[in-house]
């Protein structure tokens, strides 16, 4: 099925950028069953109709979908923008080192969207995700719930990810998140941390596995921070976790599920913090962020939310 759907029923995601990581979400979106539609878009055009290709081939394999390249004119009607166009992040580069390269492409495409009509949710994936959401914030003009960065979504799985083989439960009976920055001065919430409704410092005194917990908690704290960069080194990328959680992302938004998300957003005045875009737990419908969820923070994890937000507006001025 590659004709375009009746704009006005379909479910219609456009993703800008073919690359690893907008190529996978489009594979990981077409199994899902979530979208009637798949639009990608990139300036090389022959990766793009490749990719295309490559995706409707195996359309006998998963829920019906149209799948097609696209151009700026399919904005205008889409439900979901998501953009992964940018440089990619190499060995040994950290995600504000991107800054430079990636916030003009990502200002530039929010304002072709906003320019077209769109009445959907802008979602930014490129690197440094919360220096562009913000940015793509600001270029666009748009109110502020319908820009989100994708975040610590990726970030949180992963610390759920470690805390189950740690804990050796379901990593699904595992409610934790990674807040501030998607990058080095991101944080565990370990205040909001649990293990099947009980708080993990209740949990663990309970856990054979909670020899030294203090000294566990840092090591997987570390694991979390250091996942990309491993990730990177040893083959060039991330892709198929960060896929997925896009997926999870845009299933709340076409679903409106209301879910709450480690996503980032713009923060005015919860935390105590201003004006900045980073990844706090936020109700997620089909408009974007409903409200942001002010979660019991301790004195210490509220002080490492504000440094986040100081090396971001940081890195805001420094454009």
């Amino acid at each position: 099925m590659t004709e375009k759907l009746n704009s006005m029923q379909s479910r219609k995601v456009v993703v800008v950028g073919a690359g690893a990581v907008g190529a996978t979400y489009c594979y990981a979106l077409a199994q899902s069953g979530l979208a009637d539609e798949i639009v990608l878009t990139d300036r090389n055009e022959d990766l793009m109709k490749g990719q295309v290709l490559d995706l409707v081939h195996g359309q006998t394999f998963f829920p019906t979908v149209g799948i097609r390249s696209g151009t700026n004119a399919d904005y205008a009607d889409a439900q979901l923008v998501v953009i992964t166009a940018g440089a990619a992040q190499k060995p040994g580069e950290t995600r504000l080192e991107l800054i430079k390269k990636n916030a003009e492409i990502t200002g530039s495409i929010a304002e072709d969207i906003a320019k077209s009509g769109c009445k959907g949710v802008m979602l930014i994936v490129s690197n440094p995700v919360d220096v562009l959401t913000y940015v793509a914030l600001k270029r666009s003009g748009w109110e502020k719930g319908r820009v989100i960065g994708s975040g610590t979504v990726l970030d949180s799985s992963r610390f759920r990810h470690l805390l189950s083989k740690h804990c050796d439960v379901d990593v699904h009976n595992v409610h934790a998140y990674i807040l501030g920055e998607h990058g080095d001065s991101e944080f565990a919430a370990w205040s909001m941390t649990n293990i099947a409704g009980i708080n993990i410092d209740d949990y663990c005194p309970v856990c054979s596995k909670c020899s030294d917990w203090k000294k566990e908690r840092q090591i997987i704290e570390q694991q979390v921070r250091d996942s990309a960069y491993h990730i990177i080194n040893y083959k060039g990328s991330t892709q198929f976790a960060v896929g997925l959680a896009l997926v999870r992302i845009t299933a709340a938004i076409l679903r409106n599920q209301y879910s709450i998300l480690s996503v980032s957003t713009l923060v005015e005045s919860d935390f105590g913090i201003t004006d900045v875009c980073l990844s706090v737990p936020c109700v997620v419908y089909d408009r974007g962020v409903k409200r942001i969820i002010e979660g019991p923070l301790s004195s210490s994890e509220l002080s490492l939310l504000s440094n986040s937000a100081n090396i971001l507006k940081k890195a805001i001025d420094s454009i």
